[in-house]
């Protein structure tokens, strides 16, 4: 039996025994790749693993020399009446959601403005850098200042992202002018997404072909923000988490994982609709992948 196959039933058995509500697995480990099903493979809302998918976005787009970290999103857009500090928030900020504007919004609410970038760009800021805020629309507004200069961000990934990864037509839900939400909404199967982990995991790289720069993978999961919760949610980097143990991980509602732990040369991907335990599937796939390392 293979490495993977004894991670993967490893992680199988816990969540059978605990009775989560997994639909996906996917381990990879060095080349060795071993999948287990729960329902069909369907494409699914990877809810917010869609901003890891957004900050590759900003990767290629930097790697192209189209924006940079320190690109202002009141430039990129043209915001005219700023909030007060706003001419500050950089898309660095935005990505690790450090803006300091008190706008909290998510993909499943109602729009209820005429712009959600202008209205959230029109509010004061606390001072870029200095207060962290989890929120949809700080990815949204991201994929606004790209899409200023790209025009729609999906068709502009798929000759740099998913047809390299062989993704055929991805779907990603948008907002009420077209554009796509970013911070969610992104679909995808078990196995299209554990090929995003692939990239993460082999530093930007998808087999021969360089997707993004190292560096730029380097960045997502490093200089990590203070978030001010606890446990797996205490750290963020860019559009990414520390934990479990030594790993960082995309982590969407209701069990959407992409973990990846480079010690061990490896990336666990799940899908799942866990309304009440999800973080438990991570833990699982840590813990699994841990228990197989030599020593």
């Amino acid at each position: 039996m293979s490495q993977a196959e004894t991670v993967r039933d490893r992680i199988v058995r816990a969540i059978d025994e605990e009775q989560l509500g997994a639909y996906g697995l996917h381990v990879l480990i060095g080349t060795e790749v071993a999948e287990h099903r729960w329902r069909s493979d369907d494409r699914v809302n990877l809810y917010s693993v869609s901003k890891g998918v957004s900050a590759l976005a900003a990767g290629i787009a930097v790697d192209e020399g189209i924006l940079s970290l320190d690109s202002r999103a009141v430039d990129a857009l043209g915001v005219r009446g700023a909030g007060a500090g706003v001419e500050g928030v950089t898309l660095e900020h935005l990505l690790s959601m450090t803006s300091g504007i008190d706008f909290e919004w998510f993909g499943d609410q109602e729009v209820p403005w005429p712009d959600l970038a202008g209205e959230m760009l029109a509010r004061p800021s606390r001072g870029p850098g200095e207060h962290f805020q989890y929120s949809d629309a700080s990815t949204f507004v991201a994929m606004r200042m790209l899409g200023a200069a790209v025009g729609d961000v999906r068709d502009w990934l798929m000759p740099r992202l998913f047809e390299p990864l062989g993704i055929h037509n991805p779907q990603w839900l948008r907002c009420p002018h077209g554009w796509i939400v970013g911070g969610s909404g992104l679909e995808l199967r078990t196995e299209e997404m554990a090929r995003i982990g692939r990239v993460l995991r082999d530093r930007g790289r998808f087999g021969k072909q360089r997707i993004v720069a190292e560096c730029w993978i380097e960045r997502m999961r490093s200089e990590w923000v203070v978030t001010g919760a606890d446990g797996l949610y205490s750290s963020y980097g860019l559009a990414a988490w520390r934990g479990p143990r030594d790993g960082w991980r995309l982590d969407g509602r209701y069990g959407q994982y992409v973990f990846v732990d480079e010690a061990a040369d490896a990336v666990v991907t799940i899908t799942a609709h866990e309304e009440t335990r999800d973080q438990r599937l991570v833990e699982i796939a840590a813990d699994a992948v841990a228990g197989a390392l030599p020593g």
